[in-house]
């Protein structure tokens, strides 16, 4: 009958091997994952050999085991390493998420930003960007921004600024005024405008009676007109044209500004014997009136003059639009 060495302790194997009986005799071997190196059983560095690990092994004594790297993780199979989906497992993001192979990605709705941390979202502040983003002034909300306009005006296709007429939405007008609208806001101006001696034969135009002796040294008619322009115009510009409404045979024209140009914002160029065109020569801020009388002195062979004034009331706005 065998003598199992192994199970009464007859045998000579070493604290670090197995003990394997056998018939009739028994044998020395090296556990799992060791190799025999002369009498010592030496570990077997399994990173070495296949299976490999798909990322990285870490060998142990008699064993080994696999690793993966961040943003993976292992299979089933304890070699294979997959991907872990973050955005699903728990949202790291603060607001969107995009899953990469080993990692993940943050986005931010439109208007924000991602901050330094790459994670979190911070709000853009789009009034800083740029000072043309809107017409007048910019106001920055939380992922967006509005642009508001000044009294006297609407917001257009969300940046520019339009003018409001109020002389059609809220006239406040008098029944004895008429309402003219400039850029920015209104006036009110007497239906009748004239004064004596002067009296109304159409609307804005004013006549001096041949008959009333005063009239003699007078012009023989005023009429009132009203213009808008914005502040700051370009200059020089063209701004307004006088005609002769009436043209008489051998007669000759001359134009020339009678008042309201003390500064000298203005300059009156004589385009055809019957007509000329107020020029703005200095750049005018708003808001402001000026009052510029533009005459036409007639004269003919016989040596007869005569003379009409355009009484120009040009309204400049606060802004420039």
């Amino acid at each position: 009958k065998d003598i199992d060495e192994c199970a009464t302790g007859t045998h000579n194997c070493r604290a670090d091997q197995v003990c394997v009986n056998l018939r009739g005799s028994f044998s020395c071997q090296c556990p799992s994952g060791y190799q025999k190196r002369g009498d010592q059983c030496v570990d077997i560095d399994e990173c070495t050999l296949p299976p490999y690990c798909h990322h990285r092994c870490v060998n142990t004594p008699g064993s080994y085991y696999c690793q993966c790297n961040a943003g993976f993780q292992l299979a089933s199979n304890n070699h294979t390493c997959v991907d872990i989906n973050e955005c699903d497992a728990n949202n790291p993001c603060a607001q969107q998420c995009y899953n990469i192979l080993g990692s993940f990605i943050c986005q931010c709705n439109p208007g924000f930003e991602l901050s330094s941390d790459r994670i979190n979202c911070e709000d853009t502040d789009e009034c800083r960007t740029s000072s043309y983003i809107c017409q007048y002034q910019c106001v920055n909300e939380p992922g967006k921004f509005s642009c508001v306009c000044p009294e006297g005006y609407q917001v257009v296709g969300g940046r520019t600024c339009q003018d409001i007429n109020e002389c059609e939405t809220t006239n406040e007008c008098r029944e004895d005024e008429i309402c003219w609208n400039y850029h920015g806001g209104f006036r009110c101006y007497p239906r009748n405008p004239c004064q004596e001696p002067y009296v109304l034969t159409s609307e804005n135009r004013c006549v001096c009676p041949v008959s009333n002796a005063i009239c003699r040294e007078l012009p023989y008619s005023v009429v009132y007109k009203y213009m808008s322009i914005r502040s700051d115009r370009t200059v020089p510009s063209d701004i307004f044209q006088i005609q002769a409404t009436t043209i008489y045979p051998n007669t000759i024209n001359t134009f020339r500004i009678k008042s309201g140009n003390e500064n000298g914002e203005f300059y009156l160029r004589q385009t055809s014997t019957v007509s000329a065109m107020l020029v703005l020569v200095k750049s005018l801020s708003g808001p402001r009136e000026h009052i510029v009388d533009l005459e036409m002195l007639t004269v003919n062979s016989l040596n007869y003059r005569t003379s009409s004034v355009l009484r120009l009331t040009i309204i400049v706005g606060p802004y420039a639009f």
